[in-house]
C-alpha cells in the first residue's frame, strides 16, 4: 500500500495568486477582473473564465498594474487590443449608438404607435355615433321589411 500511494494520481487545481505591494493596486485588479469580459466566452468576465485567453488577459493586467499603469490605461489598452466588446460598458461612439440609444428609440416608436392607434379608434367610434333620427328611420325600415317578409311567407 505504501508503494502504491505515491503512484496514485491526485487531482489538483492551480490557483493563480496575484500579489501587489499596494492595496489600491489589489482593488484595481479585482475591479478590472469584474469589468473586463472574456472575448472567447459568452458574457463571462475574466475573473470567472477558465479560458486560456482570459488567463493571458489577467496576467497582462497584473503586469501593467505592477508597472504602475492606471485602471483606465489598462482598460484602454485592452479595448485597443480586443475591441469595445471586452468592456461591459462600451463607450458612446458611432459604432455603439444603436446599443446605447436603440432601446429608447424603440420605446418611443411603440408609444407613438399606441397613441396613433388610440386616436384612430376614438375617431372611428365617434364616426359611428347614430342620431335619434337615424335610429327612427332604421326602425321604420325594419318594420316595413318585417311586414313584407311576413306577407311573402303567408303567400307561400
Amino acid at each position: 500500500m505504501a508503494v502504491l500511494l505515491p503512484l496514485s494520481v491526485t487531482a489538483y487545481a492551480a490557483i493563480d495568486v496575484y500579489e501587489f505591494d499596494d492595496p489600491q493596486q489589489t482593488e484595481d485588479f479585482h475591479v478590472l477582473m469584474q469589468e473586463l469580459r472574456c472575448p472567447k466566452c459568452q458574457n463571462q468576465n475574466i475573473a470567472d473564465s477558465n479560458a486560456g485567453l482570459a488567463k493571458d488577459i489577467k496576467d497582462r493586467a497584473y503586469k501593467l498594474l505592477r508597472e504602475g499603469r492606471s485602471k483606465e490605461d489598462i482598460t484602454a489598452y485592452m479595448v485597443e487590443r480586443y475591441g469595445d466588446f471586452i468592456t461591459y460598458r462600451p463607450p458612446v461612439t458611432k459604432n455603439t449608438w444603436v446599443l446605447w440609444f436603440g432601446p429608447f428609440v424603440l420605446l418611443l416608436m411603440v408609444v407613438v404607435t399606441l397613441v396613433v392607434r388610440k386616436r384612430a379608434s376614438v375617431k372611428l367610434s365617434s364616426q359611428h355615433d347614430v342620431t335619434t333620427d337615424q335610429k327612427q328611420r332604421v326602425e321604420a325600415l325594419l318594420k316595413q321589411y318585417g311586414q313584407q317578409k311576413d306577407e311573402k311567407e303567408d303567400s307561400k
